[in-house]
């Protein structure tokens, strides 16, 4: 047999001469690079006060969630002052029927928005005392009305959308001034997560297609809702909001519904909330931008819309409160109760 007259084959060096990647940050690491707090930290901090409030009070609760008292019917023991809980029962019994005064189903909570908003407004009620309020709101820029001032807790008009049944868009307060002062409508959060949806979105009875351009396909409308007729009055619809593939009530029910209220009204919409909560106003380290829901669906509001809403935090009223001698024998425990420091 004849020898090949081809070279031998050259051997191949496998060797990996590349320098090694290093390797990626793990996304628990990368968590905690995150620049803004996030909303499990805050509850985490309300729940243990609410817990250790009900433990210096001897309160019955549940076994397992130290900061919800046991019975829905121990709620008065959620609130602070018994001038107070004494009022709501008295507003319980006086409004009646088919716009009765709606108690919330987690009153017994310790982190109830509704019950909170009682222990911060019910003594200036009780008390006759706005002034505390109305320092706090006007510091905060929001247009304190004229005259002789009223509050009302749980406010709410059918006739403002037409909703003949069922539960009505309903605002945690509302302030009434002088014959021909504007009104202010306040919504009051603690720790939720939001502003509430849609209900027919989240029963699965919608795709959450948005209906702007063809109301008949959608069902509140349908049945004789007037809230796409007032996103109109108010120009809403004349924003992009209109030309969005999602309904804007998806998500954001609640806050149109309430704002669009307020202006219908001829009033102004007051947000209040917790400073801490990262949801509504979320404030990064420095140089982060300011984010949450406050700034996003006030930015979506046309200008006329934008002009009559307003945030106020818990805490500019809670120094408001702390100046007046009226209220010293409870505003201390208000800070305690909700780890107000």
């Amino acid at each position: 047999m004849s020898q090949s007259n081809s070279e031998p084959p050259t051997p191949i060096d496998d060797t990996d001469t590349t320098e090694a990647a290093a390797p990626a940050a793990s996304s628990r690491k990368l968590a905690y690079t995150w620049p803004y707090p996030r909303r499990s930290s805050y509850e985490d901090e309300l729940r243990q006060a609410a817990g250790a409030w009900f433990r210096k009070q001897g309160a019955a609760v549940h076994p397992r969630m130290p900061y919800l008292l046991r019975d829905f019917a121990d709620w008065p023991r959620n609130i602070i002052l018994p001038e107070v809980a004494d009022f709501i029962r008295g507003e319980q019994a006086s409004r009646q029927g088919v716009d009765a005064f709606p108690l919330h189903k987690y009153l017994h909570h310790g982190l109830s928005s509704q019950a909170m908003l009682f222990n911060l407004i019910g003594p200036l009620i009780t008390r006759n005392d706005v002034a505390p309020l109305a320092q706090a709101f006007r510091e905060a820029g929001v247009p304190w009305p004229a005259g002789p001032v009223t509050l009302k807790l749980e406010e709410g008009d059918r006739a403002v959308f037409n909703e003949d049944m069922g539960q009505p868009t309903s605002l945690d307060l509302a302030i009434y001034g002088a014959a021909g002062s504007a009104p202010l409508f306040v919504e009051a959060k603690l720790s939720e997560n939001g502003f509430g949806g849609c209900s027919v979105f989240a029963a699965g009875d919608c795709d959450g297609h948005n209906p702007a351009q063809r109301l008949e396909s959608c069902y509140l409308h349908h049945i004789g809702r007037q809230y796409w007729q007032r996103m109109v009055e108010h120009g809403v619809l004349d924003s992009q909001l209109a030309r969005d593939t999602l309904c804007p009530f998806t998500i954001y029910y609640q806050f149109f519904r309430e704002s669009l209220f307020a202006a219908h009204k001829g009033g102004h919409f007051v947000l209040l909330y917790d400073a801490r909560s990262p949801v509504f106003v979320r404030r990064g380290r420095a140089g982060a931008p300011a984010m949450g829901l406050w700034p996003l669906l006030a930015g979506l509001a046309p200008a006329p819309l934008r002009a009559r809403l307003h945030a106020v935090t818990i805490q500019q009223v809670v120094a408001a409160l702390r100046e007046s001698t009226m209220h010293a024998d409870w505003v201390g425990l208000f800070g305690e109760k909700y780890g107000l420091r």
